[in-house]
């Protein structure tokens, strides 16, 4: 291989120019036989990268870091910054269903668009940046902060819960993002999802299950609660009424068609039903919240939580409740950037 080439890749993050090409030896009229041959791969006009480069990062999903690295070395500007939603895919965010493919970049000089791009123009200070695969990218609480500006509410706090499970960034990271921005349009947006993330939500179910109970009236719930037999374990509970015995726990068919720890369908059910029988001889009493509950049902669940809550009474005095791990997930879905 040329080893003008690589060294281009390298510096360019995987990607390379037209000019990078020429420079290297490469005569001009010899790119597009090769492009059409396969022996190099386009990723926009003028920029490409090795069909094994495009592979690799295609099989691990993370092809959005090359797009990225081609619209920063077309526009050859070292000030722009990858951020909004391209800033999300690189940190590994949880994105929204309808999450657009196109780059966004944020320049403290310059707002333009282009095909497949839009930059924005906006103050980005050093300490609101980081790298990601050697990238320029705005910080993991700056991302949720601009992308707050656009995504919905319950988007924007799923992927702010997420990233506090994974201890990734702090609630008061995230205040200080958004007070930062109190001037800017969209910053009460921001403001009131950041405000609403919290600790302890390990999936975007459980999330949005929160949200739900907390819109229909009903007080906030402690997260990720350890239900203690003296010295033994005997669950964590998803959601917690403080002060209460009443519980939800937040299950979709996921955790018994593909169950972790090497477990079958069967043992998963049969631990559920010993777990549950389990808080009853405790006198806790739960409800359990499918993803479909969140829609047509979710009045019925809300009664039955109503109900529960009206009956009042404590859990009993042979456990203890506590708040597991600082509702921090054990093994992290998403490591931090390095």
């Amino acid at each position: 291989m040329n080893p003008g080439l690589l060294a281009a890749l390298r510096r360019h993050h995987g990607v390379f120019a037209t000019a990078d090409a020429i420079a290297s030896g490469l005569d001009r009229n010899a790119i597009g036989p090769l492009l059409r041959q396969g022996s190099l791969h386009r990723i926009r006009y003028g920029v490409m990268t090795l069909p094994r480069v495009w592979d690799l990062h295609a099989g691990r999903g993370t092809a959005h870091h090359l797009e990225c690295a081609a619209v920063l070395r077309r526009l050859e500007r070292p000030q722009s910054v990858i951020s909004h939603t391209s800033a999300a895919r690189l940190h590994g965010l949880v994105l929204p269903g309808d999450a657009d493919h196109q780059v966004w970049l944020t320049d403290p000089e310059q707002y333009r668009t282009g095909r497949g791009y839009r930059v924005l123009e906006a103050p980005v200070p050093l300490s609101d940046t980081t790298t990601v695969g050697g990238l320029r990218v705005t910080t993991l609480p700056r991302t949720l902060a601009d992308v707050g500006r656009r995504w919905s509410f319950s988007d924007t706090v799923v992927a702010a819960d997420d990233a506090l499970a994974d201890g990734r960034c702090t609630r008061a990271e995230l205040t200080a993002a958004a007070m930062a921005q109190s001037h800017w349009v969209g910053a009460g947006t921001t403001a009131h999802a950041l405000g609403a993330a919290r600790v302890g939500a390990h999936s975007p179910h459980e999330t949005l299950s929160r949200l739900a109970l907390v819109a229909a009236g009903l007080p906030e719930p402690l997260l990720q609660v350890a239900v203690w037999r003296g010295g033994r374990l005997v669950g964590v509970l998803d959601l917690h009424f403080e002060g209460t015995p009443v519980f939800g726990d937040c299950d979709g068919r996921v955790k018994v068609e593909d169950p972790w720890g090497g477990r079958t369908p069967a043992e998963v059910i049969w631990a559920e039903k010993v777990r549950h029988d389990e808080m009853l001889d405790l006198d806790l009493l739960g409800v359990r919240l499918k993803p479909a509950d969140l829609f047509g049902p979710l009045p019925h669940k809300v009664r039955r939580f109503r109900e529960l809550l009206a009956r009042g009474g404590r859990p009993s005095d042979r456990c203890r409740l506590e708040v597991w791990n600082g509702g921090l997930r054990r093994q992290p879905r998403v490591a931090a950037a390095s």
